[in-house]
């Protein structure tokens, strides 16, 4: 995506925030002639209520070779692991279902040694052997890849439904369009599909992933036709239902939605709607962002039997964060759980050590997160450990047309000046409270544009911060700035050490006295030089809170 076609991304995506909030309060107008709410058993109750500390979802289709026990092992390498406090394994694997997609890459599939074999029920047989939860994610409008068996490479030809139905698609950044939901042979064909799916696998439930990928409804226009997401969501429900009843256990079904309610306006999604006629059970809470609005849903299902669950995806991760150190991913999930998580999800990330993603062909990732998969699922096991508390960055998501995924109203990077610039941390940890089991405690912000004669003035929660160190030659490769964040995802190596960056970190001292539980608030002031202002042009790229336990 071209820096003209993120400019338009940008302004498109700053329209529809304005739109969706000029509609009104959230709570809205209800549509007339809603049909009730769904009556669910207390059997579904229960099922809603398993112990789910932490769900993985998985994308299962990378790194296929011809060894089908070889990889299966490796798939399950971490979920084996001792300790781990995975307890839901949702699958994200619509190109692995044989013969049922056939745009879908089945060509490599067919490579295996037993062409014959389904893989998905071999993944949901080997899950539930582990006596582990399996759930369908189902991506609601993806994207067309076709391998062309002939050189291995791909070639991007439209899904023949796309291409018999050219008015069920929306015209938008993807070249082939995107579902549109508002068409009724498209919201048909999907309970189809998923009908099948409930039928032929013993699943625990779907997740209608709508992160993949938005817009699903006209833009400029998906507040305004939301009841066809609706529609389909009460559909999707109502078919789950009866394949649950005849087969005597419940399916549940959840929903990604953006990471906030403002999010959901402007993509078109009616989230209270959905709580209040019980169609939904779990909502998962974005995908791609740090900071998570678990408290405005928890409003909307209050006195609902809805289970919130936010999500951290290291592949598409949080601009400046991609695999970041556990001190990092504790902080994160600490806040979650502070706010009132039911549950966390993992996305995209490894599902073995180095040295078996290297011989497979996956993406390698840190250790970090086979340890935070031993300590991020109960806030019980997080308690006590090093964490970092971080301010989300905007941008760099290439794959959507609205709100959901863009970060587009995160407060970082920030321009300073002299007069105070303010911002919220949020931090998990009681630290006033256990002041004396805390070994230390800093701020740190990274500014770009700083000379050495710039002096910052800090306050947390009103209380000014005395320095504590002066980095001028700091470094990270995960800062692009002055130029745009570039997309999110691809290789890891793409992060890479400029020698001509020039970054200034500075870290101040932190009082346990003078943290709070939740939001903190951080003042930053530009101090002026001799001459009375200051000059040059200064950002705020990173702020974070670190706090180390003795």
């Amino acid at each position: 995506m071209g820096k003209q076609t993120r400019r338009q991304s940008r302004r498109t995506f700053l329209k529809q925030a304005a739109a969706g909030i000029a509609v009104g309060s959230f709570a809205g107008r209800l549509h007339a002639h809603q049909p009730p709410a769904f009556e669910l058993s207390d059997e579904h109750h229960r099922a809603v209520d398993r112990r789910r500390r932490i769900t993985v979802q998985y994308d299962a289709y990378n790194a296929l070779g011809k060894d089908w026990d070889r990889w299966l092992k490796y798939r399950f390498a971490w979920l084996d692991a001792p300790d781990v406090q995975i307890d839901a394994i949702w699958w994200d694997v619509q190109a692995l279902l044989k013969g049922y997609y056939p745009t879908l890459p089945n060509s490599l599939i067919d490579r295996w040694p037993d062409a014959n074999t389904d893989i998905v029920a071999r993944l949901v047989d080997e899950t539930r052997k582990r006596g582990l939860e399996v759930f369908w994610s189902h991506r609601i409008s993806e994207v067309d890849l076709n391998p062309v068996e002939a050189d291995g490479g791909w070639t991007k030809t439209p899904h023949p439904l796309k291409q018999a139905h050219p008015d069920w698609v929306l015209k938008t950044w993807w070249p082939h369009g995107l579902w549109n939901l508002a068409v009724e042979g498209v919201r048909r064909d999907k309970v189809d599909t998923l009908r099948h799916l409930a039928e032929t696998y013993p699943l625990d439930g779907f997740q209608l992933d709508f992160a993949r990928h938005v817009p699903c409804l006209p833009p400029g226009h998906q507040w305004e036709l939301r009841d066809h997401v609706t529609q389909l969501v009460r559909a999707i429900r109502e078919m789950t239902l009866d394949v649950a009843r005849r087969r005597g256990r419940p399916i549940l079904l959840a929903a990604r939605v953006p990471r906030s309610l403002q999010g959901c306006r402007v993509d078109g999604f009616d989230v209270e709607l959905w709580a209040r006629q019980n169609l939904i059970d779990i909502f998962t809470l974005g995908t791609r962002s740090i900071e998570v609005d678990v408290e405005g849903y928890r409003r909307i299902t209050e006195g609902r039997h809805v289970k919130l669950q936010p999500c951290l995806d290291d592949h598409h991760a949080p601009a400046g964060y991609r695999c970041p150190p556990i001190e990092v991913l504790r902080g994160t999930f600490a806040n979650w759980w502070q706010q009132g998580a039911d549950s966390v999800m993992t996305f995209n990330w490894a599902n073995a050590d180095a040295k078996w993603c290297e011989e497979m062909g996956g993406e390698v990732a840190p250790a970090s997160q086979l340890a935070a998969y031993r300590e991020a699922g109960e806030p019980a096991t997080l308690r006590g450990k090093n964490k970092t508390f971080v301010v989300e960055r905007r941008g760099g998501y290439p794959w959507a047309d609205g709100y959901f995924n863009r970060n587009g109203d995160s407060p970082l990077p920030k321009v300073l000046s002299g007069e105070a610039t303010a911002l919220s941390v949020r931090i998990a940890d009681p630290i006033r409270a256990e002041a004396g089991k805390v070994r230390g405690a800093v701020l740190g912000v990274v500014l770009l544009g700083a000379s050495d004669e710039d002096r910052f003035e800090v306050r947390l929660n009103g209380a000014v911060l005395a320095p504590a160190a002066r980095d001028p030659g700091w470094k990270d490769p995960q800062i692009f700035s002055p130029n745009p964040e570039p997309d999110s995802g691809g290789s890891f190596s793409r992060y890479r050490v400029d020698p001509n960056q020039k970054l200034l970190r500075l870290e101040y001292q932190i009082d346990p006295q003078c943290c709070l539980v939740g939001k903190n608030q951080v003042e930053i002031r530009r101090i002026p030089n001799a001459a009375g202002a200051p000059s040059g042009k200064v950002d705020l790229e990173k702020l974070e809170v670190s706090v180390r336990y003795g």
